[in-house]
């Protein structure tokens, strides 16, 4: 991604957030987000993001080419994982490939992929046989087809804390906003993590001495 760029978010939780927040730092002229839950959807649009509601009729394509007059981006990530479930006639059932197929549908030929949603190499509540080892239906066709480039794995957080936290400190960009960062107390981290299962558009931070909270 560079400046410029037109980019798609899959997901709107923390992490999805986070991205979409980071593509704006990183000069990206239309950050589009995804997700089925409109909570989510209208915590990404608070900070510019444009949506795409994934309950609806009209295929990933087809809401891109709404918003962008073409139904394809320069880039996309994936910040839903091994977790992903399906949408239309799917709705709720565990389809663990499904994101990176569709990311791989709508970005252009030579375009990148993002994959910073967790994958795991054994899963045993897979759905199915394969996805309890960690092998998915990927149209690896599609990506070689189209050349893609792939980037996934756990974030080099040593690479990037002290520009992030330049950025941060100097108003460059507004990161607990954008993931309506939410302090609890240590006593309300159950009744957080269960919130967190239903969809909720917030990243609980767990503050067993009042600290942050004493902070703002």
């Amino acid at each position: 991604m560079t400046t410029g760029s037109t980019v798609y978010v899959a997901g709107a939780g923390p992490v999805g957030l986070a991205s979409a927040a980071s593509c704006h730092l990183l000069g990206a002229a239309v950050v589009i987000v995804g997700d089925m839950i409109d909570e989510r959807l209208a915590q990404a649009k608070s900070f510019g993001c444009e949506v795409i509601d994934l309950k609806k009729s009209a295929t990933l394509a087809e809401q891109i080419e709404q918003i962008l007059g073409v139904p394809e981006v320069d880039s996309a990530v994936d910040c839903v994982g091994f977790e992903a479930r399906g949408h239309g006639k799917d709705a709720g059932v565990e389809r663990p490939a499904t994101v990176l197929n569709s990311i791989m549908e709508i970005t252009r030929a030579g375009g990148a992929l993002g994959i910073p949603g967790l994958y795991v190499t054994g899963d045993p509540g897979g759905v199915d046989a394969n996805a309890k080892i960690g092998n998915l239906g990927i149209r690896i066709g599609l990506g070689w087809a189209k050349s893609h480039s792939f980037a996934t794995g756990q974030c080099p957080v040593l690479r990037y804390n002290r520009q992030l936290m330049q950025a941060i400190l100097h108003d460059k960009i507004q990161i607990a906003k954008a993931v309506n960062a939410t302090a609890i107390p240590l006593d309300e981290a159950p009744s957080g993590y269960k919130d967190f299962d239903k969809g909720a558009a917030k990243k609980y931070v767990i503050d067993p001495h009042g600290l942050v909270r004493k902070a703002s």
